[in-house]
């Protein structure tokens, strides 16, 4: 595979976290000019935000979880030239996972869709790092 094969789906990510941070800028800046939240002390994340400035906060932190793990992966999987296509392809499975559930978190926020993208996004991670360390560890 090549570089830009591997890293596409890495720039994709990136791309979405990048988006939702600066959505979500803007939402709390709106809000914030707006008048819709007193700043107090401690952690802005317990400022009482509107919904949607909150739903888009919490979408942005949570590329802040998973994906950091599949940065690593496709990191090691480039170094070792273990990116193959089914890692390729694995790896565009998991980023549509997580551009999924950022569009059912920032929009109707159904809790169990928003779980169900969450779980297929961990699994495929899950095994992409159980293949790569069973090449790995087997080579």
């Amino acid at each position: 595979m090549t570089v830009q094969a591997i890293l596409a789906p890495l720039f994709a990510q990136v791309l979405l976290t990048f988006a939702l941070m600066i959505w979500m800028a803007q939402t709390r800046f709106a809000a914030a000019r707006a008048g819709k939240v007193t700043p107090n002390k401690g952690s802005p994340r317990t400022f009482g935000w509107p919904e949607k400035a909150q739903q888009v906060a919490d979408s942005f932190h949570n590329q802040l979880e998973l994906p950091p793990l599949f940065y690593v992966l496709v990191t090691l999987a480039l170094v070792t030239k273990e990116a193959d296509l089914l890692f390729v392809a694995m790896s565009w499975a998991f980023v549509a996972s997580r551009y999924v559930h950022a569009y059912v978190h920032t929009g109707r926020n159904r809790t169990m869709t928003r779980f169900r993208c969450y779980f297929v996004g961990a699994l495929i991670l899950l095994a992409m790092w159980a293949i790569f360390a069973i090449r790995i560890l087997a080579a």
